[in-house]
């Protein structure tokens, strides 16, 4: 990772967005009566540790820039209990958490750090289109006048678009 994060920013230079949209390793949602040592501690290794590694390839030249934004885009599990995301929920649940967490942490030093949770499954050319999570992305990082929402925009476990 690190030297990834190095080559683009010999090519680019100062990365001024990280956009973490994480994938759940290597167990698929697990009920949660089914939740293991195991598939919790792949999940949480994916999703919260791939996060805090990224985080740490571009945060130290945000500071020193005063500048910067770090997004996280999780699914509607890291804010409700969904049963049938146990392992996954306990990880994103922890992503939500470090996600205002340094929100809180970053804002007065000039960095943005926002989350969105996805209440949908994505599909092209529909209402749950990946344009449209874009949009609302830009939304949020144009205006920085919030640190977290949902898409769509008050989406609960009842009204998750399938």
């Amino acid at each position: 990772m690190t030297a990834a994060f190095q080559g683009i920013k010999e090519k680019y230079g100062f990365i001024d967005v990280l956009e973490f949209s994480p994938t759940s390793g290597n167990y698929p949602p697990t009920p949660a009566s089914q939740v293991t040592e195991e598939n919790a501690l792949d999940a949480f290794q994916a999703l919260v540790v791939g996060a805090i590694r990224s985080v740490e390839q571009v945060l130290p030249e945000m500071l020193a820039m005063q500048d910067g934004a770090i997004l996280f885009t999780t699914g509607l599990s890291s804010l409700y209990p969904i049963p049938m995301m146990g392992n996954i929920g306990i990880a994103l649940s922890g992503l939500h958490n470090y996600a205002n967490n340094l929100h809180t942490d970053l804002a007065p030093q000039g960095i943005y750090v926002a989350h969105l949770a996805l209440g949908v499954f994505i599909k092209p050319g529909t209402a749950t289109d990946p344009g449209l999570i874009a949009d609302a992305w830009y939304d949020l990082y144009t205006s920085k006048s919030q640190a977290e929402d949902t898409f769509p925009q008050g989406v609960t476990p009842a009204t998750i678009i399938w």
